[in-house]
Formats: C-alpha cells, sequence, structure tokens
C-alpha cells in the first residue's frame, strides 16, 4: 500500500482515517496535529509532530499526504503548504459513495460515505461533500468548501469558497452561494447568498455577516 501522512488528529481526522482504511489503497503512517502530545482516540499511527515536520517528510522521500482539518480556511491553508512542498494530495471517496463518471473530484477532497456526486459534478481542490450529502447535476463545491451530513443540493448549484453548508440543508437548482457563507443547520436556501453571510432558516434569511 501508499504510504500517507495524515494532517489533523481531531474528529475530522479519525473520520478521514477510517475512509482510507476503507479504501484499502493507502496506509497511514502517521499524523501531523498542532497539539502532538494531546489524546485523539484511536489512531492506527503515531502522532509525530506539527506540520513543521512536512519539509522533512518529503525530504525522506513521503509523497503523499492528506489535509485532514474540519476548519475550512486552515484546511485551504495547509493544502496550499501540502501543494508548495509538492506533496500528491490524493482525492478520497468512500466505497460506498456514488460518483458519476462525468463527476471531477480535485486534489484533497473528500467524499464521505453514501455521499452521491451527480452529473458533471466539481469538487475543487480540498473541498468536503460529507456522510449521506447530494450534489445533483451541474453542481460546483469551490475550493475548501464544505457541505455537512444530509445536505441535498439540487442541480447547477455552486457553493463558494471556504463555505460550510450546515447539516440537513436543502438548496434549490441554479442556487449561487458566496464564498465564506456559513449556512445554519437544517436550513432551505432559496435565493443566492452573498459573499461572507449567515443565513438560517426555513426558508433561509440573512442573520449577520461573518465579521458582526
Amino acid at each position: 500500500m501508499t504510504p500517507i501522512v495524515v494532517l489533523g488528529a481531531g474528529g475530522h481526522g479519525r473520520v478521514v482515517q477510517e475512509l482510507i482504511r476503507a479504501l484499502g489503497t493507502f496506509e497511514i503512517i502517521g499524523f501531523l496535529d498542532q497539539t502532538a502530545h494531546a489524546p485523539h482516540g484511536d489512531l492506527v499511527a503515531p502522532i509525530l509532530g506539527t506540520d513543521q515536520l512536512l519539509p522533512e517528510l518529503r525530504k525522506s522521500g513521503l509523497q503523499h499526504a492528506f489535509a485532514a482539518i474540519g476548519s475550512n480556511r486552515v484546511r485551504e491553508l495547509l493544502g496550499g503548504k501540502l501543494r508548495e512542498l509538492e506533496f500528491i494530495q490524493p482525492p478520497l471517496v468512500h466505497p460506498s459513495a456514488f460518483l458519476a463518471p462525468s463527476a471531477k473530484v480535485q486534489e484533497g477532497a473528500l467524499v464521505m460515505a453514501r455521499g452521491i456526486v451527480g452529473t458533471n459534478v466539481l469538487l475543487k481542490a480540498h473541498a468536503i461533500l460529507n456522510t449521506s450529502a447530494v450534489i445533483d447535476h451541474d453542481g460546483v463545491l469551490e475550493s475548501a468548501s464544505h457541505v455537512a451530513p444530509g445536505c441535498a443540493l439540487a442541480g447547477d448549484v455552486v457553493v463558494g469558497p471556504r463555505t460550510l453548508v450546515g447539516v440537513g440543508t436543502s438548496i434549490r437548482p441554479g442556487i449561487r452561494i458566496g464564498a465564506d457563507v456559513i449556512v445554519g443547520a437544517g436550513s432551505a436556501v432559496v435565493d443566492d447568498i452573498e459573499d461572507g453571510a449567515c443565513v438560517g432558516g426555513a426558508p433561509a434569511r440573512h442573520l449577520r455577516t461573518k465579521n458582526g
């Protein structure tokens, strides 16, 4: 199996660990985490240190790494660092997910268990389609966005960079959601959303901007 290091040993990192084990194509040789000495649950490999070890690992010949951080902005930053160091960041798709033949999943992106990725969908670098979430035809998840478990995105929906779509949200066809948006859990999005907004409810309404 191909050796890989995982950045992040928290809850999301452990979920990614189980996906990697289910794939059976990579062997996790270790984790990198900012709290290297804190307990992190049942890990299959040791915490080697922090991301400061990345240059050394790359020089040692390690080629594959994956940023498994829940924070969209931090995941994007770490993904950029891995790219600069010329790590290969494989897209990870759970064996139980459905990926249409015409769909594309870029580096470091993630499709969790029972996720459905429809015709001509694009998941850009470090995007997450979480457990049992659906994105229908011609949709786009921009870089480092996150669609939480149980969401349903109809056709031709675009989710902007670093945006979080909360658990159980539904989005009608053709909606455009801007960058750095937070959509509250259980929302029904029926109108476009501007950059930096926080929205919630059914139908979703503007609550505030992220900077208050």
